[in-house]
């Protein structure tokens, strides 16, 4: 069970088709930290006895010297057997080129090389990327045995340095995986794997605190205890892992990290998003301009954020939301307690009592919205719709002081045939109830939408809900389809 790989089976035919291949082959895995990318490369490559694997990962903040100190090693346990010798060398060319000259004198056996945390190999000055370039194109690609793999957990690092390369790296890359948060149903098979067996409410509740990252799953312990009970051991207990897990995080990934938590502590605030001027003019000069870009799709290719444009907006430019459920719940319950968390434990039953507050029922809502953007293939699914309908979200503000009704519509598919399907989210332990004064509302939204976007489309009109909604006279007038939870754990 230690090195069972779950619920990743496009990432497998991918490995699968780059190992059998017989031509020499680039991968570039990505995706933000704790997400499984070296688990997945480790449990695929480690115990084959038909290749030899050669894996070496950048240590944070290492110096060059260190770095290749470390390099050097691991060629040692990969190749001392052929009768190799190693002398830790004083650069990066003088490294490869005797990974190289042991590569020769391998055995006919494929050649794995995996280079883990390259982002923190290449130190400033070291060269390590004129140097990977020359020995791939030079002596690497020529050699049909040999696989490389270049991971990452700085996304934007292995996007720029090495997917899109302008340079002599530019092309070479073969296969690419950007290896993203599992899923609700592949979240259940990870816990069933570690012989956790929720209902699917039970889940959803410990994905609404923690997301699909397998490292953050992979500490939920406790048989026989409910995903209360599990939330409140993980998150308000002393020093608890989810307490100190999010600055460990954001140090890992960035320099400068509290510019990056700032910058995302002020999107989470933004239900329904933020445009990038707004939000440049709230944080102010440290993410002006070039820089400021950049910090931001750091934080879209690390799956912090995502980017859109709202259609039928009257005003342009990009916006952003938060959509990593850890970051969500760490600004919401575990910030404006962690200074007691660093001391005690809060009492026993402290999240139990919190489900009981309004507050509470703002963040569920929240939270299962940001699940709901994470799962649109299986939404598209279940309203049957074509895979061109392109997903978005809509809000109209009115001007201060004006006689007008504002409106926000959750999430919206813009059909190619002459239709608007319009989403309503709710998150309920019980069916939903749709009431004539609520029901009136909806009424005034759909007309309010049809008037500020002057669209002539059929518009329609579905409920996403995680407990259903409840059959009445209005829900069998208005609704055209629902959305349940068990849509929601549907695998495609």
């Amino acid at each position: 069970m230690k090195n069972t790989i779950i619920a990743r089976d496009s990432e497998l035919s991918t490995l699968n088709a780059f190992l059998s291949s017989d031509q020499p082959e680039f991968l570039a895995i990505y995706g933000r930290r704790r997400v499984g990318k070296t688990f997945l490369i480790r449990s695929f490559f480690s115990e084959r006895k038909d290749i030899v694997f050669f894996n070496s990962t950048g240590m944070k903040d290492g110096s060059m010297l260190e770095q290749i100190a470390n390099f050097t090693e691991e060629m040692g346990d990969a190749f001392l057997y052929k009768g190799a010798k190693f002398e830790v060398g004083k650069n990066w060319r003088g490294t490869f080129k005797t990974l190289t000259e042991n590569i020769r004198a391998s055995s006919k056996k494929k050649i794995v090389l995996f280079f883990d945390e390259l982002p923190w190999m290449a130190t400033k000055n070291s060269k390590l990327l004129q140097s990977l370039d020359y020995f791939w194109n030079q002596h690497w690609s020529k050699d049909n045995r040999i696989k490389l793999i270049i991971c990452g957990s700085s996304a934007s690092w292995i996007i720029n340095k090495i997917i899109n390369n302008k340079g002599g790296l530019h092309n070479r890359v073969t296969h690419t995986i950007f290896l993203e948060p599992l899923k609700l149903s592949q979240a259940k098979k990870f816990l069933k794997n570690l012989s956790i067996n929720l209902t699917d409410k039970q889940i959803l509740e410990l994905y609404m605190v923690m997301g699909g990252v397998p490292f953050y799953l992979n500490k939920v312990v406790g048989k026989q205890l409910s995903s209360t009970q599990m939330i409140e051991n993980l998150a308000f207990k002393r020093k608890s892992f989810l307490l100190t897990e999010f600055d460990n995080l954001f140090l890992a990934l960035f320099d400068n990290a509290e510019i990056y938590i700032k910058i995302i502590k002020e999107i989470a605030k933004h239900r329904y998003g933020i445009g990038q001027e707004d939000l440049f003019k709230k944080i102010g000069k440290v993410i002006q301009g070039s820089s400021g870009v950049e910090k931001m799709a750091a934080l879209v290719d690390t799956s912090f954020i995502e980017s859109f444009k709202p259609l039928y907006s009257k005003r342009r430019g990009i916006y952003y939301r938060v959509i990593d459920q850890y970051s969500l719940f760490y600004f919401h319950w575990i910030l404006p307690v962690k200074n007691s968390l660093l001391k005690k434990s809060l009492l026993q039953g402290y999240w139990d009592k919190i489900k009981t507050k309004p507050a509470w029922h703002t963040w569920s809502g929240l939270a299962f919205e940001a699940i709901c953007y994470e799962h649109l293939l299986q939404i598209q699914k279940a309203l049957n719709l074509s895979p061109t309908a392109i997903p978005s979200t809509w809000r109209y503000v009115p001007k201060k002081n004006s006689d007008e009704r504002g409106a926000q519509i959750d999430l919206l598919f813009d059909r190619d045939d002459d239709s608007i399907t319009l989403c309503e989210i709710k998150y309920s332990d019980k069916p939903f109830v749709i009431s004539k004064e609520y029901a009136e509302k909806l009424q005034d939204k759909l007309e309010i939408f049809r008037k500020v976007t002057r669209t002539k489309k059929q518009l329609f009109l579905a409920f996403i809900a995680s407990s259903g909604v409840k059959k009445n006279k209005y829900s069998e007038a208005l609704i055209n389809k629902t959305v349940t939870l068990e849509d929601l754990f549907r695998e495609f």
